[in-house]
Order: C-alpha cells, then structure tokens, then sequence
C-alpha cells in the first residue's frame, strides 16, 4: 500500500494522515515514541491525536496512549458523514440558484433594458426555445391556450398522443401543470377527450369561454407570449421583472374564473356511458354542437342527436335541465 495522502477529502491533512499511518502500523506506541519516529515535537503530536480521536479514527487508552479504531467503521463514518454535509451544502446552493438569477437578471437590465425582453422571429426559433423551456422547466408550467399552434421540433404534427405523452413525462418530473383552455382550444378532433386524460393524470385545468392570447409561464421567471394574436411570426420572451409579475397575476386572474374540466367522478353503480359522459362534460363547458360533433368526429346533426337523446334519458326537456341534473347526480 503506498503511503501518498488520500484522506484529504475527509477533512484530514497531510501530516495527521502520516501519523494515523503509522500507528495503523504500530498500534502500541506512546506520543514521545511517535515523536522520536516522526522526528517532531511531543506537542505536535498530541495536537494531531487529539484530532483524530475527535475525528472517531482513534480512541483513548491511557495517558499519552492512543489505539486506532477499526478503519471499515471509522473511515466509513466519516466517509457518509461528509458525503451528507456535502449534499446538505449542495442542496443550499441549489435554492440560492433561482436569487443569483435574480442578481445576474437584474445586473443586465441595469446595463441593457432592452434585455428584459427578447423577440423572437421565425418559426425555428420558437420551436426552438419552446423545446428549451419545457425542458428545463422543473416545477410549475402556468398555460393558457388557444390557438395558433406551432408544430413539433422534428416537424412532424402535435397528436392527441404526443401530447398525453409530452405532458405526462412533465408532470413523472414533478412539474406542477395548471392550464386554461377555450373552445378553440378543441379544434383538433378527440382533444377534448385527450385534456379528460390529462386531467386524470395530474394537470389542473379549467375552461373559459374565451382567451385574449396565448401564454406560457415556466417557473414563475420566463414567459412566452405571441405579439399578435392569431399568428406565431413574433413571440416575446420575458425574463424576471415587473412585466412578468403582472403576466403571472393575469394568469391566476383567469385562473381563479375558469371552471374546471372535471369534477368529482360519479359515484359508482350510477354512471352513465363513457360517450353519454363525454357528451355532458361538453355540454357542461359550453361547447357548441359543431365543436362537439368535431370531437366526437361525427357530422354536426349526428351530434345534435346524440345531445337530445341524453337530454331526454335525464328527463329534462333543456340542456339547462340536464345539466342540472347531472350535476345533482353527481356525474358532473
């Protein structure tokens, strides 16, 4: 075994691992025979006793008599102890990250005020930065949405399917996802169907009868938001500021108003089907007949029939009266 230091990690220095060493290799020497073999003071060496005892690495036997514990236990202690202090003073800094942010964030826009928002053109771009963000996005991704959409990085189209898994492997992260949506929403046939998914799967979400824009919040410290409505040539990236701060409270302001896309499931024993279930819970949103009929991929009239029927399976002679029902059912 070579005798270069390697317990420096473990908080001990060159000299104390020297000594420890030695009396792993001489067990029964007393502090003025170290000394004599180590050619230093009787001081020095006391000093260096007394810390590794401290340390756990010796225990005391007598005057000036020290004996090493067994290394597997003593190193091995002091191994996971310094192991857990390190992860302790990591896991410090790291919620410290989101303030140093802050600092560097706020150095810049002293420097450049233009810095608190960067524009983005051309749909690469976008992509591009809509790609990062969710990426690095780790504990709450504030939405609201509405059309446009933009396509996917590799170009291929957004499914129903690549978004449940999109929003599932966000949600395996830890990522708290709340999101309001619109009728427009629901222009893809079988999304509404997909957010009931979602919903069951840990998104919080909630419905309104309209949106002023899309926006995307990750993290309470970026937003991504469309300059003008209805088309995807030019999104405002808004870094930490008083900016943002109202964007976030705009969002918990539509938030608070939405009405959410499920409740309480019925209880068991007096449910109806899936597609009658379906039906009410689009109903109960306000969505139109051809907006249902386009997630029930039937014609519009095919859809109205299907909304009279379970009208009349109720017993109302209203959409009003139904949903009344329902709810008093508990279906809804």
């Amino acid at each position: 075994m070579k005798d270069q230091p390697v317990l420096g990690a473990v908080g001990i220095g060159d000299f104390d691992e020297q000594v420890y060493r030695f009396l792993l290799r001489h067990p029964d020497r007393t502090v003025t025979a170290l000394a004599d073999s180590l050619r230093v003071s009787t001081a020095r060496i006391r000093h260096t006793l007394a810390r590794l005892a401290e340390l756990g690495l010796l225990r005391r036997t007598g005057p000036g008599r020290y004996e090493p514990v067994a290394p597997e236990a003593a190193l091995g202690w002091l191994i996971d102890r310094r192991r857990l202090e390190a992860e302790a003073g990591l896991a410090e800094v790291r919620t410290t990250v989101a303030d140093f942010a802050q600092l560097y964030q706020s150095g810049r826009l002293r420097a450049d005020p233009a810095g608190l928002v960067e524009i983005l053109s051309g749909e690469d771009a976008m992509k591009r930065q809509m790609t990062e963000l969710n990426r690095a996005v780790t504990s709450e991704l504030l939405v609201l949405d509405r059309p446009p959409y933009l396509g996917r990085p590799d170009d291929s189209v957004d499914t129903n399917e690549s978004e449940i898994a999109s929003t599932r492997e966000l949600i395996a992260r830890g990522v708290d996802i709340r999101v309001v949506y619109c009728p427009d929403s629901l222009e893809r046939p079988g999304r509404f169907e997909t957010l009931l998914r979602l919903a069951e799967a840990g998104e919080r979400s909630k419905l309104l009868p309209s949106l002023p824009f899309k926006l995307r919040i990750a993290d309470r410290r970026l937003a991504l938001i469309p300059l003008v409505d209805g088309v995807y040539d030019n999104v405002a990236l808004i870094r930490p500021s008083s900016l943002l701060n109202a964007l976030i409270e705009l969002f918990d302001a539509y938030w608070e108003r939405g009405q959410p896309l499920i409740g309480a499931p019925p209880p068991v024993g007096d449910r109806p089907d899936e597609e009658d279930l379906l039906v009410l819970r689009m109903l109960n949103a306000g969505l139109k007949d051809e907006t249902i009929a386009r997630q029930l991929g039937v014609s519009a009239r095919t859809a109205t029939r299907r909304i009279a029927a379970v009208v009349e399976r109720l017993g109302a002679t209203t959409r009003f009266q139904a949903g009344v029902e329902a709810s008093a059912r508990g279906w809804l």
